[in-house]
């Protein structure tokens, strides 16, 4: 590809016909390319997956199960195993032992354009766009690898630009397109087989918080329309209030599988300072009323008068808890949280404070 500033860069020969074809009607789309799941609600399980390189096991008998409509967190440290597992779900890299199924059917029985359809990947960098391209000719690209007739291809590049709010730009270069629209475009490319499995490996890990935002609402928006969604993530904050359920790896081996819920369930006490005003103007009995209002949580000594050290469990939300402490008296002027619950639940499973 060219170079210089202006130079027209060459394209595959499948985008070039696309652009001939630019100006044709689109035909309708064949109900065919939707994955049919047979009525099941499984769209994918994994079974005893093991993979190791030389002497290194980076996957040992991993095993999961992913719903259709359902976001699942795969979450673990670096170095846990969640990217090979999810090159080895894409087919980029083969298993040493293990089974996946893809809407009840074995993943290595299918041929492989119609296994590698069933899956979208959103992988974690920006490098795997032609950069002097446009998004659009990059999304015909990738369709037309996908086994999409030009016209067809032509059409669903121009659906999933929409899907992800990159209509507008779809004719300009991607190597103009900031890191968020990487991202994004990531996303519409995952999407244009209409997957029945959407992999996500560390899709906000680099984006501001608005950039994150956007993507897991599109995301999610994939899951909603029918998609099992595979995330995997080493940032615990953001599976609370946006996955359903949760496999934690580490070290290759699962160390928990089942519902956010339940793993936060296996966290210490949520820690919170309280910072008080006029702390040494509250007499002793205020504190042991304040005590009593908090039916549940524990209120403790902090490190000096103004500051009292507040433990709630997951039943209790801090709103409630800081209801009751200022209707049984104190002055409460602000709190900040020593550790959040999905923080400590991956910190204890995976044993961090042990491993240094």
């Amino acid at each position: 590809m060219g170079d210089r500033p202006g130079e027209e860069p060459a394209l595959p020969g499948a985008v070039v016909e696309a652009r001939q074809d630019a100006g044709t009607a689109l035909a309708p789309r064949p109900e065919a390319e939707e994955p049919a799941d047979g009525g099941g609600t499984t769209a994918l399980e994994v079974e005893g997956l093991s993979r190791s390189f030389g002497t290194t096991r980076a996957l040992s008998g991993v095993s999961l199960q992913v719903r259709t409509g359902e976001v699942h967190a795969l979450l673990g440290p670096n170095g846990a195993g969640k990217t090979t597992l999810l090159r080895v779900l894409a087919g980029l890299v083969d298993p040493d032992a293990g089974e996946i199924q893809v809407l009840g059917r074995r993943a290595g029985d299918l041929p492989y354009r119609s296994a590698r359809r069933l899956f979208g990947v959103v992988p974690s960098g920006d490098r795997s766009f032609y950069l002097r391209m446009s998004g659009l000719e990059n999304l015909v690209f990738f369709a037309r690898l996908h086994g999409l007739r030009r016209a067809r291809a032509l059409e669903r590049a121009g659906e999933c630009l929409e899907a992800v709010g990159l209509a507008d730009v779809g004719r300009a270069w991607v190597g103009t397109y900031s890191h968020g629209m990487h991202k994004r475009l990531s996303v519409a490319r995952a999407l244009l087989t209409h997957p029945a499995v959407l992999l996500v490996d560390e899709a906000t890990h680099d984006l501001d918080p608005e950039g994150a935002r956007r993507i897991r609402a599109l995301v999610s928006a994939a899951a909603m329309e029918g998609a099992g969604v595979v995330w995997a993530t080493q940032r615990v904050e953001e599976i609370r209030g946006f996955a359903d359920r949760v496999t934690l790896l580490h070290r290759g081996e699962v160390r928990f599988a089942g519902s956010v819920a339940r793993l936060l369930a296996t966290s210490p006490a949520r820690r919170y300072l309280l910072h008080l005003r006029d702390g040494n103007a509250h007499p002793p009995n205020l504190l042991v009323e304040a005590r009593a209002a908090l039916a549940g949580g524990l209120l403790s000594a902090g490190p000096d008068p103004e500051h009292l050290l507040l433990a709630l469990p997951e039943t209790i939300t801090l709103g409630e808890a800081v209801a009751s402490l200022v209707g049984a008296g104190l002055d409460v002027l602000a709190c900040r949280e020593e550790g959040s619950g999905v923080e400590e639940a991956f910190l204890s499973l995976t044993q961090q404070r042990g491993d240094g």
